[in-house]
């Protein structure tokens, strides 16, 4: 086994969590900055603040900072458009796709290695932590303290199995391997690193650590609710409320895992189905603060209207009844979009309403979302003002702005202090929906998709899974989404577009109801489904440092490097 000191990504509350401090039977001075977690560990109140305190540590990266991938990925996946060089979106964005560069001092580095860093970290401290308590591992060593009760020693575990399925989970999704780490292993050698493990046995892992979150909760007697600090949100955690959430995160976990549409088809939908039936009932809020977090650091970055953001048409253009993305769509993509931004007209009630771009601006204003716990009119809205992109396909008329009241005013008046949807209902429908859809019963697929379609003007899907979507009443043309028939090779007119089956409706809901609401969210679905851009990173590779400290090899993935490189996808990207 590999083993490494892991100095550089083990901190926590300001001390280094999980190396023992070097000794000398030979010198018996004790350092005080020296790290040593049965100091940093000392009491039960100390090992339950710890842990208390993890998950908003773990969300500090995937959606608390910028040093990390999502940026890059919404460029790779279409849900953002940007030729800023901030975080490597501006290097992201040519297709052909450029590899996820791994060479060492390379200028993606930090961003790379951001959330590989942290989740490990988390891994790290979960799992100590869980060696250091009664119940946290079977044996217990004789060792184990006691928090307090055994109730509280149950929440504990169920928290901190919680807090290892997410960072292995997001590990796994990401990158290629990760190493697994478990209590036993921390009991052994708090410094131990582990081996490398590719990322389906990661992710394996990580289900396994959510179904001991499950059993903890649900073992008798706990100490539930969780302490409102643990995951601060406007949901009292009860254990029943706990599972919903550890439920509704192994679905997204499970099905988002494949790289390919050969691994997703072959994911195991029928769990997936019961873990989101069995999931939240309602959006997962939590409340963000930029003072203590959790955060969405990229959400407000990206509404700096007119320099970071824009979507361009690849996947929003599937709204249009008029005619215009047929068009675009038709136009090889060297010259597509030339001369003027992307306007279309859609029944989607989501984006602004109304045939010119005059009308569309007066449909929706975001100065009407403003003001604190706003709920914008529309999800989308036509900007006043263009930034045209280096690349024509990039323009369009259209931002996100579904945040914006967040963004500027939060709950109260402080902009990003308030509460955030980090799990939406809606995706969870959509996981199970389609599994339905997987699994052969349309019927229920059907009764999911029409929950958010039918609200936004679209008309309902019917119950047969190869259908195309209906036509909108009073048309024998327009229907929501409209797909793009596969151009003959990547960069090529396509021959037109189509109306899209049950999976594109259920595809459709997914991404305008998921986008920006957690990390990586339309790259991990795209990248399954089989529509990212060809030659697009199936994911990111273990960052050079860490394989520098290994003695491994180095490398890179995507840009048409085999194994892990997209293939031309579902619409001839």
């Amino acid at each position: 086994m590999n083993r490494i000191r892991l100095k550089h990504i083990l901190f926590a509350a300001g001390a280094v969590i999980g190396l023992g401090a070097c000794s000398d039977s030979q010198l018996q001075v004790e350092n005080p900055n020296s790290a040593d977690s049965r100091r940093v560990l000392a009491t039960p109140t100390d090992i339950e603040n710890l842990l208390g305190s993890y998950y908003r540590r773990f969300m500090g990266n995937p959606n608390g900072s910028q040093t990390n991938v999502w940026g890059m990925a919404s460029v790779q996946s279409f849900e953002n458009y940007s030729t800023l060089s901030n975080n490597c979106m501006g290097q992201r964005i040519p297709i052909p796709r450029p590899a996820n560069d791994n060479t060492l001092g390379n200028p993606c580095g930090p961003e790379q290695a951001g959330l590989y860093n942290r989740e490990s970290e988390v891994l790290h401290v979960a799992s100590q932590i869980l060696a250091q308590i009664k119940g946290g591992m079977t044996p217990s060593p004789a060792s184990a303290v006691t928090l307090g009760s055994d109730a509280q020693n149950q929440r504990a575990v169920a928290f901190g199995q919680f807090l290892r399925g997410l960072s292995m989970g997001y590990l796994a999704m990401t990158y290629d391997s990760a190493s697994i780490i478990t209590p036993a292993m921390m009991a052994a050698d708090p410094a131990a690193a582990g081996d490398l493990h590719g990322y389906q046995e990661v992710m394996d892992s990580a289900l396994s650590a959510m179904d001991q979150a499950i059993t903890a909760a649900n073992a008798g007697t706990t100490a539930f609710p969780l302490p409102s600090s643990w995951i601060p949100s406007p949901t009292t955690f009860s254990s029943a409320e706990f599972v919903k959430l550890v439920r509704s995160y192994k679905a997204r976990l499970r099905a988002n895992n494949a790289r390919t549409p050969a691994e997703r088809a072959a994911v195991d939908w029928t769990k997936v189905i019961a873990d989101a039936q069995n999931g939240i009932t309602a959006d997962h809020y939590n409340t963000t603060s930029t003072i203590s977090g959790p955060n969405m650091t990229w959400v407000a970055a990206w509404y700096a209207y007119n320099s970071w953001h824009q979507m361009t048409p690849f996947v929003i253009g599937m709204a249009d009844t008029t005619g215009a993305y047929d068009a675009w769509i038709k136009t090889p993509l060297a010259t597509r979009g030339a001369g003027a931004p992307f306007h279309m007209a859609t029944p989607d009630l989501r984006f602004p309403q109304g045939t010119t771009r005059a009308q569309q601006q007066a449909d929706f204003n975001l100065n009407s979302c403003q003001p604190a716990a706003s709920t914008c009119k529309r999800y989308f809205v036509n900007r006043p003002t263009d930034n045209l992109g280096a690349n024509s396909w990039g323009q369009s008329e259209y931002d996100h702005a579904r945040f914006y009241s967040w963004v500027k005013s939060g709950d109260a008046g402080q902009g990003q202090n308030g509460k955030f949807p980090y799990f939406t209902l809606a995706e969870l429908n959509m996981l199970e929906a389609e599994g339905q859809i997987r699994t052969g019963n349309g019927v229920a697929a059907a009764a999911l998709i029409n929950k958010t379609r039918v609200a936004n003007g679209l008309a309902p899907v019917t119950a047969v899974i190869a259908a195309p979507v209906p036509f909108q009443p009073g048309s024998t043309q327009a229907c929501v989404p409209r797909v793009p028939d596969a151009a003959p090779a990547q960069g090529a007119a396509s021959p037109g577009t189509h109306c899209g089956d049950m999976m594109e409706a259920m595809k459709w809901e997914k991404r305008v109801e998921e986008a920006y609401t957690h990390f990586l969210d339309w790259f991990y679905d795209m990248r399954g489904w089989g529509d990212l851009p060809q030659g697009t990173g199936l994911h990111w590779a273990v960052p050079y440092q860490d394989l520098q400290v290994r003695l491994h090899p180095n490398y890179s993935a995507g840009g048409g490097l085999p194994g892990s490189s997209a293939a031309l996808g579902t619409y001839g990207w």
